[in-house]
């Protein structure tokens, strides 16, 4: 069943995108033919990068984080709509942000930086194939901010009205619809070439064993505090019963140590 699972996979898939995304000269082309760029030389790319700044800070885990000509661009393939894409990629710029600014250093080393998103699902409801998101001054629009920072969602359920061909190719791609280009076709053998890959199939068995296991303890651990919660919601409500009877203190303390075999100091945290 894990191997039928690997087979099927495709593009849309964080894990098989991420691996694509590793050739350098795959990314370069993609970048470049997303964002009607030239890019001179990819300097750094690396998948599945974690940033985590403060230890009791959320941390994050980018798809593909990409340094060329002194920008930066977080790629991130989406596939489930958690209606949370706008603060997400707020998140996402602001730790690349302090992940790539040291401390003392001045404003102006911050890098020109991308975030971009390719949802297969439709973000902002609007049915186009792009949005792109800038700073603008609220009550004269064509004054820019020019922090360079970009936010980008591409939505491959409206490929059709997408004009550019090769945006428009590879947008289908992505929803499983395949044409005959060259593009399209160098992404589709390395896609092949990954799948022959058996450490990666080796690697992505082990991820998905281990995303298992957090799943099933998280799910363990949720029943454990949804009881715990059910049990601090009883002893609350009997409290406020007993007190509407006029029944002492010393009493209810009894009564819940009797009834919830817990230790009166226990008991008596509820009152």
């Amino acid at each position: 069943m894990d191997n039928e699972k690997w087979e099927n996979l495709t593009i849309s898939n964080d894990f098989i995108f991420a691996k694509l995304m590793t050739d350098k000269e795959i990314c370069k082309e993609i970048i470049e033919n997303l964002l009607h760029i030239k890019i001179k030389d990819i300097k750094y790319i690396q998948e599945q990068k974690t940033i985590n700044i403060k230890y009791d800070a959320k941390s994050i885990r980018l798809d593909v984080y990409v340094e060329a000509d002194e920008k930066i661009y977080n790629i991130e393939m989406q596939v489930a709509n958690k209606k949370d894409l706008a603060k997400r990629s707020r998140y996402y710029q602001g730790l690349i942000d302090l992940d790539t600014i040291e401390k003392g250093e001045t404003y102006k080393r911050l890098q020109e930086s991308y975030v971009i998103f390719i949802c297969t699902f439709d973000p902002f409801g609007e049915k186009m194939p792009k949005y792109e998101f800038r700073y603008y001054c609220k009550d004269k629009k064509e004054l820019e901010l020019k922090d360079e920072t970009y936010k980008i969602f591409f939505n491959t359920k409206a490929s059709e009205k997408e004009k550019d061909e090769n945006i428009k190719s590879f947008l289908k791609y992505v929803n499983g619809q395949k044409e005959n280009n060259k593009f399209i076709q160098k992404i589709d053998d390395k896609i092949r070439k990954i799948k022959n890959n058996k450490e990666w199939r080796q690697e992505y068995m082990t991820l998905l064993m281990r995303e298992k296991e957090i799943a099933e303890e998280n799910f363990e651990k949720g029943i454990k505090e949804g009881i715990k919660e059910g049990i601090k919601e009883g002893i609350i409500n009997q409290i406020k019963i007993l007190k509407e009877f006029n029944i002492s203190n010393d009493e209810i303390i009894k009564r819940i140590v009797k009834d919830y075999k817990m230790t009166e100091e226990e008991a008596k945290s509820y009152l």
